[in-house]
């Protein structure tokens, strides 16, 4: 009991601490929704009106019906009527246009005439993802375009896209910007307020108390680790309400890997205050070990898959990797809690040498 008293009345101190410097409570609760909105905003791979130049040879009915059709989703937006594709490129140069759609002439005869009426379709690929978007639209623009509806084929093919229909970027951003915002606030909360006390001397007043290593380093986590489940909470609540990010699996499963996962980072924030005992390194080395990690190497911008085999053997020990496969598990694919004891099991390990380290390292003298 002399224990957990004494656990209780160091926990109790950092509560105190925390209410007298707001800057705390701003870190830990307010800049995580300020950056999750502010690249929530501000990084899309969405397109809307797209800018296209129309390129009509053949002037029928026909071609204007479909060059209505092509446009009626508003997805693409017609820019302006060119006579020789050649301008296109010319407009495609000067940033005008991103795209063209070229019509040849005789498209209505060959059409009367069942015979194939190629259609062309001209994009800037500069921006490769640009490209990639602007033709997926044009195509199913000309799919539903289409003018002339030949038998039925005797196989189908129809085309479902799950979890996300509308190819929404938000949906697969915000649960990795989630991962990325936490890790960055959980270590920075312990590593510069653990590192102030060291410049500030009352880490050497605490060493005078009977409290041992073990039971400072759990008092210093348990408050900041309720204010990191807090920003965790307010995370995931801003993205459902401001990007629509839905909840379609277990959330048992969600707040235990959350805990692991803050419980992780706040100790690699600790490791880092007791190694380093000052503000500005501690700063330094939160933010190269947890910003790039989370950003670069755990799945959030770039496919695992893709990178080099020797990054894809590092990102074993990026504890975002896993927690950022249980957020899209869990609220976009619906995914059993029993396919993610995976996650689970790396979070908790990483949790556990972080602690471990901590205690380890965190010394009962000032040199």
């Amino acid at each position: 009991m002399k224990i957990w008293g004494r656990i209780y009345a160091l926990a109790f101190k950092e509560v105190l601490q925390i209410r007298r410097d707001p800057r705390t409570l701003v870190l830990a609760l307010v800049m995580p929704v300020l950056l999750l909105l502010l690249f929530g905003y501000g990084v899309s791979f969405d397109i809307d009106a797209i800018p296209m130049s129309v390129v009509d040879q053949d002037r029928t009915s026909s071609s204007r019906r479909l060059l209505r059709r092509f446009f009626a989703s508003g997805e693409l937006r017609p820019s302006g009527t060119l006579s020789d594709p050649d301008e296109a490129y010319a407009r495609f140069r000067t940033g005008q246009d991103l795209g063209a759609v070229v019509i040849p002439a005789g498209f209505q005869a060959r059409l009367r005439e069942r015979r194939p009426a190629p259609i062309q379709i001209l994009v800037d690929a500069a921006d490769g993802v640009t490209a990639e978007q602007t033709l997926g639209k044009a195509e199913s623009s000309l799919k539903a375009g289409a003018v002339v509806r030949r038998s039925r084929p005797p196989v189908e093919v129809r085309t479902y896209t799950m979890f996300n229909p509308e190819l929404r970027s938000a949906l697969f951003l915000v649960p990795g910007l989630a991962a990325y915002v936490v890790a960055l606030v959980s270590v920075l909360l312990t590593a510069l307020t653990v590192a102030r006390e060291w410049e500030l001397g009352s880490m050497q007043q605490l060493f005078a108390t009977p409290i041992r290593r073990g039971e400072i380093v759990i008092g210093k986590l348990l408050p900041y680790l309720a204010l990191g489940l807090v920003a965790v909470a307010l995370v995931i609540g801003s993205g459902a309400l401001f990007f629509g990010v839905p909840m379609r699996g277990a959330p048992g499963i969600l707040m235990l890997n959350s805990f692991l996962f803050v419980l992780g980072m706040l100790g690699q924030g600790l490791l880092i205050s007791v190694l380093t005992k000052n503000q500005m390194v501690a700063t330094q080395a939160a933010a190269m070990t947890s910003l790039l990690p989370s950003l670069l190497l755990s799945g959030f911008m770039f496919p695992i898959e893709n990178m080099p085999k020797i990054l894809q053997m590092i990102t074993v020990i990026i504890p975002a990797r896993y927690f950022i496969d249980t957020l899209r598990a869990v609220l976009l694919r619906g995914t059993p809690a029993s396919h993610l004891w995976g996650d689970t099991v790396a979070l908790a390990a990483f949790a556990l040498a972080m602690i471990v380290l901590s205690t380890a390292r965190f010394q009962r003298r000032i040199a």
